[in-house]
Order: structure tokens, then sequence, then C-alpha cells
């Protein structure tokens, strides 16, 4: 596979991949890239990154979550999910909350501003969401998000050193 790119000069030239053609960790990345520029430039007037995004649709869909699940279930280190929310916090568009009986934990919502912010995000997430399943097809969309959620699953893992025996 060889993948055309402009040149110092603007000239068209073939670049020959190698086996990157067929390898998913390069395959993932350029499509991560594509699809996070796309994020940047949709998100940039609100100064959202994507990491931001995901924890304030996981809060509106979780209302109350404590921090330990909402960053597990985002797969975020809690040592790393702390400043993000901190930011959020600070922008006045999520906030802690004491939970009753227990002084030590708090629960996760998004504020009003959040959710008024959060409704304009999901339209313009919509957007950047049918731009690229207008390229794979609905179907296609379907067969790849059923792909990626099963590479991601380690329940699927499998010995390779057995595999390539057999």
């Amino acid at each position: 596979m060889a993948i055309e790119l402009d040149d110092d000069a603007t000239a068209k030239r073939q670049v020959n991949l190698g086996p990157l053609a067929t390898m998913l960790s390069f395959a993932l990345r350029r499509a991560q890239a594509v699809v996070g520029e796309d994020f940047q430039r949709s998100f940039a007037v609100e100064e959202i990154r994507p990491m931001l995004f995901s924890i304030m649709l996981v809060l509106k869909h979780n209302p109350g979550l404590r921090q330990s699940l909402a960053s597990a279930a985002l797969g975020i280190k809690r040592t790393n999910f702390v400043p993000l929310f901190d930011e959020l916090q600070e922008r006045g568009l999520a906030e802690r909350r004491q939970v009753a009986g227990d002084r030590r934990a708090a629960a996760l919502f998004l504020t009003e501003a959040g959710l008024t912010l959060l409704s304009r995000l999901e339209h313009v997430s919509a957007h950047s969401e049918a731009h690229f399943t207008a390229r794979l097809g609905a179907e296609g969309r379907a067969q790849l998000l059923g792909l990626l959620h099963r590479l991601g699953d380690t329940a699927f893992d499998v010995d390779t050193s057995e595999a390539q025996a057999g």
C-alpha cells in the first residue's frame, strides 16, 4: 500500500508504507490522528479536549458517579482524572458533592452551565460522527465499532504462542 502526499515543492509523491500498511497499531494511530484533528477543529471554540468531553458525557448519563468509577469507566488513571475534573470544576462545568454518610467520598455532577455546554457539544459531535459515518457507511461504522470494542476487551485475549503453534 502506498499513500499520496504533498512534498515540499507541492508535488504529489507516492510513499510505500511497506509492512506498516498491514499493522493494526499503525492503522489505528493514523485513523485516530484524522478523527482527533477533526475533533480539535470542531471543539476548539469551546476549548474542550476529547477527554473532557468524555467525562462530561459520562457524568450526564451517570449523575452522582464517584470519581473512582468514572476514571475506571474511561480508562484513565485516577491520578490523571483528578486534574481533568478539577479543570471542569474551575470552569464551572462540574462539581463535587459530599456523599451522605461518607465524608471521604464525593459524587460528581455537571452544573447547569456544564449541561448547557454539553448540549451544544453533542450537536457538534453528531455532525462529526455523521461525517465519518458517511465515509464508512452505517454498516461499516457498526462493524468498526464492534471490532474496536473487541480489541479493547481483554476477555478476548488469546495466547499468541499457542495460536501460532497450532
